[in-house]
């Protein structure tokens, strides 16, 4: 619609709130006459770190934009809503950024104060592809402010955001944080965007919100390939599945809202039946407790020398070491506890939740009995966690319980109290409803609610040890709920305590058992649960028992190593560990022997799996970041011997002018420099003349340039033609909008639609 007036001209779009606000409203009063029920503020990329070359401030711009949108419902005289639009900010997160949680909770907090002030009824943030970008901004909102929270996120067609989370997670992340409606906007076409919201129905019992793109947008005649009738024919098979509100995104004129609302008149709404789950998550895996799932024990300094060692010299390495192990061997939740008395744990624990969410996708428990650590690893964590834990005691519960409510946790309930752990099955499970019911004091359903019955030491309390199982039963057929133990607490102080082990697991999941807590390491513990869900028609056909236990999958887990190779550590994503690897390499092999040795095959065999969609960026930046970790040792090396270079190549890279999204440019910075070409990245907004300038003074073979805006899109074909005319070279291109045809069109050599193509384009031009 400014596109169609002419106001594209500002480097931020929403400038025209204060220039031009009688056509902002005069838009606004088109999308009300058309149907529309709520207005989106023309705010979507109002934000600190976009907005740093302007002369506008935050507040300014909100305001103007709510203003506008207010001015366009009192005019019209309807009971239209204003929601405050609210888009990501550009700028990667730790641990796949340099951004902060907490620096983007601050951002978040600017906007939503500012859009409250200023008269909006509610806010959304749309677009987004990062779920702890998301999670930043939803705690923004809630401790912020009073306004009802939409959330819509960005998913390709594979079912995963740009960041690679999935569906499942986002439902079920945001869900538990208590946000207003949840749902799918941009990217895609009504029809390509059905199948999704097909499966985010069923992980989500909020009202659910689709916005669709009018497909995609030709570059050559600014018109989107899909037409308003067409648009709005895919409505009904919306409402066939219960979702509850419908609208336009990119390219949906008032036309396109128009024929959806009379679609939607038409059509019959269908209230989704959703079933109720214990689920877990990170942002790209989530686990539905509907059989055994194993917790891995080992991230816990108790009884462990090494361990312990490892949290007091801050040898991250050797932690996220552990995590791979047990992942590997089968865990499919990993318990996290850093609890030493010589180190802080409010800031390890963050620490290390970050780093292991860096390296895989499994679920984390959040083992401590300190609400500081607790919290302080919550409000960092990318899905929905389990808490480990709280207890009977009214101290415990009502000063823990708050905690998990508000980050949307599930937690594990001990059935003990003041007066310790009661010797019978029955008093457990007195402890163990009480539990339940304060949880649901403050709003946390009982499905979310995990009951560990105690697992005692068969060799002192062997009486209370058999009392265990009878209460995991009690558990299971009186109260309803999912339950934990801790199973190897059982055998200590006996002989050939694998046995004991193993047979008071088998037990307890006959009794019930849903999560144990076990060392996955150990082949009969994982078998046996294996074996379990086999013989109680939990493995239908098999066929987990069978890929686990084939003999190359056996093979497989009897080659995991103490000591990781550099290649694997660069595979994984462990940077420490590569560090320290490559300065003990270095000793005894050339330089150029590791890079093209280890270094560069083992990000090709990333970037693979990258192209596969076995990983995802999370995977391929971390595995980069501990590439370039070693890069930077052999340069140091290197220049300190003969003052040699490891530089594969020049190559300049920009974001072109007028566009100030740089988020895909300076991932495809951190991938090329760390597979080792040399950038000289000129930023975002950058003038036709410096990147002539840059590539003729550098002598570049290869220029890069970005564009994510349709309008600016004409600047990157200038500066192509600029850059003909001035220096022999090659010049790839990227950017959302573009094709790879519409790239031959504006005479680019070649199109990267991401961080991998840009590095085998440079491998083909520096060949």
């Amino acid at each position: 619609m400014l596109q169609n007036l002419g106001l594209l001209s500002e480097k931020v779009p929403e400038a025209v709130n204060l220039t031009h606000p009688n056509e902002i409203i005069g838009i606004h009063r088109a999308y009300i006459q058309s149907g529309a029920d709520i207005i989106y503020t023309n705010t979507c990329n109002v934000n600190r770190y976009k907005l740093s070359e302007s002369i506008f401030s935050v507040e300014q711009l909100i305001g103007a934009g709510v203003f506008n949108a207010r001015k366009a419902v009192e005019t019209e005289n309807k009971g239209t809503l204003v929601a405050l639009s609210c888009g990501p900010i550009g700028q990667m997160l730790r641990p796949n950024g340099d951004l902060s949680f907490e620096n983007a909770y601050d951002i978040f907090r600017e906007i939503v104060i500012s859009g409250e002030k200023a008269g909006s009824d509610l806010v959304v943030f749309e677009t987004f592809t990062d779920l702890l970008e998301m999670k930043a901004a939803v705690l923004a909102a809630k401790e912020n402010s009073a306004l009802p929270i939409f959330c819509t996120m960005t998913f390709e067609e594979n079912g995963r955001t740009f960041a690679g989370s999935t569906i499942a997670s986002a439902a079920v992340t945001l869900e538990a944080l208590g946000v207003t409606a949840v749902g799918i906007n941009c990217s895609l076409g009504p029809k390509q965007i059905l199948p999704l919201a097909v499966e985010m129905r069923k992980w989500t019992s909020l009202p659910m919100i689709v916005k669709a793109n009018a497909g995609l947008p030709n570059l050559s005649t600014n018109k989107y390939d899909v037409l308003p009738d067409d648009f709005a024919s895919v409505t009904d098979e919306y409402l066939k599945i219960g979702v509850n509100i419908l609208g336009g995104c990119c390219g949906t004129t008032p036309d396109y809202i128009k024929k959806m609302k009379k679609e939607l008149l038409k059509g019959s709404y269908v209230r989704a039946i959703f079933e109720e789950k214990t689920v877990l998550c990170s942002a790209e895996r989530t686990v539905v407790v509907d059989g055994v799932k194993i917790i891995g024990e080992r991230i816990n300094p108790t009884g462990k020398k090494l361990f312990k060692e490892a949290l007091k010299n801050h040898s991250i390495g050797y932690i996220l070491e552990q995590a791979l192990e047990q992942t590997t061997a089968g865990a499919e939740i990993l318990d996290v506890n850093v609890g030493l008395p010589e180190i802080d744990e409010v800031s390890m624990m963050s620490e290390i939740v970050e780093a292991i969410q860096g390296i895989t996708g499994v679920p984390l428990q959040i083992d401590s009995s300190n609400p500081q650590a607790i919290e302080a690893a919550l409000r960092i964590y990318n899905g929905k966690p389990l808490v480990n834990s709280v207890n009977g005691e009214e101290k415990v519960l009502r000063t823990i319980l708050p905690i998990v409510k508000k980050y949307g946790a599930a937690v594990i309930g001990l059935t003990l109290d003041e007066n310790g752990i009661p010797p019978l099955a029955e008093d457990r499970v007195k402890i163990a409803k009480k539990i339940i019911e304060t949880a649901k004091e403050y709003g946390i359903q009982r499905s979310d609610v995990i009951i560990d019955c105690l697992t005692l030491t068969a060799s002192v309390q062997q009486k209370e040890a058999y009392e265990t199982l009878k209460a995991v039963k009690l558990v299971k057929e009186t109260l309803h709920v999912k339950t934990a133990l801790g199973v190897s607490n059982i055998s200590f102080g006996l002989p050939e305590r694998e046995l004991i082990n193993t047979a008071f697991l088998t037990l307890a999941m006959a009794h019930g058992l849903d999560l144990p807590i076990i060392n996955p390491n150990v082949k009969a513990m994982t078998g046996a649960v294996d074996a379990f869900n086999v013989l109680y028609h939990r493995d239908i056909g098999s066929v987990n028992y069978i890929k686990r236990h084939s003999q190359t999958e056996v093979d497989k887990l009897a080659t995991v190593k103490t000591i990781m190779s550099l290649s694997e550590a660069v595979e994984s994503g462990i940077k420490q560990t590569a560090y320290e690897t490559a300065k003990q390499l270095l000793e005894t092999t050339p330089p150029s022997e590791i890079i093209d040795r280890i270094l560069i095959p083992a990000l090709d065999r990333v970037g693979e799996k990258f192209e596969k969609g076995i990983l995802f960026l999370p995977q391929l930046i971390q595995s980069a970041t501990a590439a370039e970790a070693c890069f930077d040792l052999i340069k140091q090396k290197l220049s300190k011997e003969k003052g040699d270079t490891v530089s594969k190549g020049k190559i300049v890279l920009a974001t072109v002018k007028g566009d100030i999204h740089d988020i895909g440019k300076n991932i495809v910075k951190v991938i090329l420099e760390n597979y080792g070409y040399e950038i000289i990245d000129l930023g975002k907004d950058v003038p036709i003349e410096k990147v002539v300038a840059a590539a003729v003074a550098q002598n570049v073979k290869l220029v890069g340039l970005s564009a994510l805006m349709t309008t600016t899109v004409k600047n990157m074909e200038e500066t192509i033609r600029a850059l003909r005319e001035n220096i022999e070279c090659k010049i790839m291109v990227g950017g959302a909008v573009l094709t790879p045809d519409y790239a031959k069109t504006i005479g680019a050599d070649f199109y990267a639609r991401d961080a991998k193509a840009a590095v085998d384009i440079a491998k083909i031009v520096f060949k």
